[in-house]
């Protein structure tokens, strides 16, 4: 799972990018800026393209687009690979929308150039989300959950196992009265409406 770029923009009649930050360092060299000159130009189109208060994932080739243009006409992006969580990225995007209208005032985000704010969240959160589990409380639950599954899955298996074992022992036992293996058959009938499937 990795982020390959942030990007904010303001929507208004034309689409002016804000700050951006990009993560690129498993792009060779000499393709890094041709490849960042292509994520910026995406997710302007995409951000021209998404109506006011509404979200967006579009899938290009083996990245996904997460767009978010906000009522005010403040918008992000985001580019991940397939397998980065959806929700997440949306997450981000809410996350890094937020604090940037708090940071930068409406009168700034006009005045300033293209990609001219200096805004060191944008590059920190690109870096922090990288390992969703990390960043997104709800996805490390998750992943603490599916690890718990797991553990009692084996857990339980093990008990069974144990108890298959002890019906061969039960089985083969000369020490034990033909009394006492019936009990045993009798109280294990007994018992199968509780298993654990």
């Amino acid at each position: 799972m990795k982020l390959f770029a942030l990007c904010v923009f303001q929507k208004d009649i034309k689409v002016k990018l804000l700050v951006s930050a990009y993560e690129l360092q498993s792009f060779g060299y000499f393709q890094r800026s041709s490849i960042k000159e292509f994520m910026q130009f995406t997710s302007q189109i995409l951000v021209e393209r998404t109506r006011p208060n509404e979200r967006a994932t579009v899938k290009e080739q083996e990245y996904n687009c997460h767009v978010f243009v906000r009522q005010d006409s403040l918008a992000g992006c985001v580019i991940a690979d397939l397998e980065y969580p959806q929700r997440v990225a949306f997450t981000l995007l809410n996350k890094i929308l937020e604090d940037f209208s708090t940071v930068v005032t409406p009168a700034e985000r006009k005045a300033a150039a293209p990609d001219t704010i200096v805004y060191p969240a944008c590059a920190e959160n690109l870096q922090k989300y990288q390992n969703p589990r990390e960043a997104d409380a709800m996805t490390k639950v998750q992943a603490e959950l599916d690890e718990t599954k797991v553990v009692l899955h084996n857990t339980i298996e093990t008990v069974l196992e144990r108890g298959e074992k002890l019906d061969d022992l039960v089985e083969k036992s000369e020490g034990l009265s033909m009394q006492s293996k019936a009990f045993y058959k009798t109280a294990k009938k007994t018992n199968s409406c509780c298993c654990i499937q």
